[in-house]
């Protein structure tokens, strides 16, 4: 082992008694492959571990997601290359460093943190918008509701953060960090009922509409999409009523 850091909440100083820890073990390049197949054992050697698994879901396969305790304690250890160590997203600050270098590593490259791909984002909402659609009309109300919670997460959430200048990560801390986004996402929820999840996905669409025009991007609209795909939406809400 090279060295240990922590980032997230901690590092932030956003940290209270529902966070998390966010540690970064840094691992020798040759040592990489075997430490790797030992992790679970290593962690249960520093920590009380009561359950965990690996983060592939959200695609990264170095993480281990934990319980230790108790007291009950979630902790995420990323195990990493020494030479990928620099190579992230928000900052860290080293708790024990073998050699000495990895400060110099972390001061030489600072982290990158990434920016929602609109494009991406603007070639597939409609086609997510005639997904819900379809389900409000069969009545697959539990569908559309995670199906908001969907677009909130992926594109809605990530646009708020961007209108404040903060890291996009999904909906988390939107309350504290973009307090009026959060209040104008309040009209994309809704309960099992038909009505408010068709006005619920109606408020989505115009949420994208608004903030993706006034982040100004030079990006191709799909234009045509958008009119077949809102209208079958409002076909099907009229169905509903």
């Amino acid at each position: 082992m090279t060295g240990v850091a922590v980032a997230g909440s901690i590092v932030g100083g956003q940290v209270d008694i529902y966070s998390d820890v966010d540690l970064i073990v840094v691992i020798d390049d040759d040592a990489f492959d075997a430490v790797m197949k030992e992790r679970f054992m290593l962690i249960g050697s520093w920590a009380s571990l009561v359950a965990g698994f690996t983060g592939e879901h959200v695609g990264e396969p170095r993480l281990i997601i934990t319980l230790v305790g108790p007291p009950l304690l979630h902790v995420d250890f990323k195990f990493v290359r020494a030479a990928d160590f620099a190579e992230r997203v928000e900052e860290s600050d080293i708790l024990w460093d073998r050699d000495g270098g990895l400060a110099d590593v972390l001061a030489e490259h600072p982290p990158t943190s990434p920016s929602p791909d609109l494009q991406w984002i603007e070639d597939r909402f409609w086609i997510w918008v005639h997904y819900g659609a379809t389900k409000l009309g069969r009545g697959e109300l539990l569908e559309v509701i995670g199906f908001l919670s969907y677009l909130r997460e992926t594109v809605l959430g990530p646009l708020a953060a961007v209108r404040v200048g903060a890291a996009p990560r999904g909906v988390r801390h939107l309350e504290s960090i973009a307090p009026d986004e959060a209040g104008d996402l309040q009209a994309t929820l809704c309960g099992h009922n038909r009505h408010d999840a068709g006005q619920a996905l109606l408020a989505s669409i115009e949420l994208y509409r608004r903030w993706l025009g006034e982040t100004g991007a030079a990006i191709e609209r799909r234009r045509h999409a958008e009119k077949l795909a809102v209208q079958y939406l409002h076909d099907v809400i009229d169905v509903a009523s």
